[in-house]
């Protein structure tokens, strides 16, 4: 089979999704996405929009302003028409999977060259807008224990996740992604994009919006829980409502060596999998079971991870028992923080997390052999994705 490589790997600052303070609160997602395109392009002269053999975007809500917002942004961008575009939704892992379908179709010889992409603007498609769920459901899990929020306090209780070590890992990941971002770690992944700042005034938003460098423990311990009354889920424990893009450049190995491009990572192996809708956080549980088993890897081999923080209560349940890591600060988990901090645009993370994964192995970590990338996703989904450095 062919080999896929990362190219490049891009994507916007995330927005808070907030109709007076958010930063992107007068753009659309098909703005922000294809600003992010726009700049892709611009970084990478030598491909050109009418050599892409197709686009695959993630999105989790596929409707109103993001209906098959794959094609419809594109077109909106100027793109050319004979370049088509499939919109994928899988709650949180539709990004990853647009990363994997076209890692696979390249690896399959269907094409060379593809865009991988995921966005959300959880601003004006709100979560579950326009849902109607099927009444059978009902007649296998209580409804009521299938909200976000309902999850992630199950989780606590079944794992028993305490809330202060939930805090402490809330306080680690803003650390982390505020001491990369004053180093200017993410600016090599980050395409400036024009936004609002509180009073009107335009600017370049080239940071994410959430992340709180003096984010205080005491704070977070005075918090009330969000989601039940004697609950321990809080909205600090939780990944903040987001808007944001991001994009691959994926590309045949061969056909970038005779184009003269680089890359770091080349695409391993990739696995969803599923489990019950009611502890849906724990899906990176058997997504890194399963893609360990199939590669005959062991967790011990991987060298760094991309966890997306969901709620600080499946991460750790996750971390914990896959028995990567016990607590915050890990040491090759989220090294650079993570959606506590940085922002959870639920369609756009499966990619961000990969953009994330190239960049920290480029940089940071370049002697690094292996690097996975996984989140968990509504209704119980989940990704996980493999990728090796090519010169390992």
């Amino acid at each position: 089979m062919k080999e896929c490589v990362i190219i490049d790997g891009v994507r916007s600052a995330n927005s808070r999704a907030h109709n007076e303070k958010g930063w992107f609160r007068a753009l659309r997602p098909d703005e922000v996405l294809t600003k992010v395109y726009d700049g892709l392009f611009a970084r990478n002269p030598k491909v050109k929009p009418e050599d892409i053999e197709a686009v695959f975007c993630g999105c989790a809500n596929i409707t109103g302003m993001q209906n098959d917002i794959g094609r419809l942004a594109w077109l909106a961008g100027g793109y050319p028409e004979s370049v088509p575009s499939n919109t994928i939704t899988m709650q949180c892992p539709s990004g990853m999977a647009a990363a994997e379908n076209a890692a696979r179709a390249i690896m399959c010889g269907e094409g060379e060259i593809y865009l991988a992409s995921g966005v959300e603007d959880m601003q004006k498609v709100p979560m579950a807008m326009n849902m109607d769920f099927a009444p059978r459901l009902a007649e296998r899990y209580n409804i009521m224990d299938i909200p976000m929020g309902a999850t992630a306090e199950k989780v606590a209780a079944q794992w028993k996740i305490s809330r202060t070590d939930m805090e402490n890992m809330a306080y680690w990941s803003h650390k982390k992604a505020d001491e990369a971002t004053k180093a200017g770690k993410f600016k090599k992944e980050i395409i400036p994009i024009e936004g609002l700042k509180d009073d009107g005034t335009k600017f370049m938003v080239d940071t994410d919006q959430w992340i709180r460098g003096n984010i205080s423990m005491e704070q977070m311990a005075a918090m009330q829980p969000s989601f039940k009354a004697d609950g321990v889920v809080t909205a600090a424990t939780s990944s903040p409502l987001t808007i944001g893009a991001a994009a691959l450049l994926l590309m045949e190995r061969g056909l970038a060596d005779r184009m003269g491009l680089s890359y770091h990572l080349k695409y391993e192996a990739g696995v969803i999998a599923g489990c019950d809708p009611t502890v849906m956080g724990i899906g990176p549980i058997p997504a890194v079971k399963k893609l360990l088993a199939r590669t005959g890897l062991k967790v011990s081999d991987i060298d760094l991870w991309e966890f997306n923080e969901a709620f600080a209560s499946q991460s750790l349940a996750c971390v914990r028992e896959l028995g990567i890591a016990e607590n915050a600060p890990f040491k090759n988990v989220n090294v650079w923080g993570g959606a506590l901090a940085i922002g959870h645009p639920l369609g756009e993370s499966g990619a961000r997390l990969i953009v994330t994964l190239n960049n920290i192995m480029k940089t940071d970590y370049p002697d690094a052999k292996y690097g996975v990338a996984t989140l968990c996703g509504a209704f119980g989904n989940a990704g996980a994705s493999l990728w090796r450095n090519v010169n390992k």
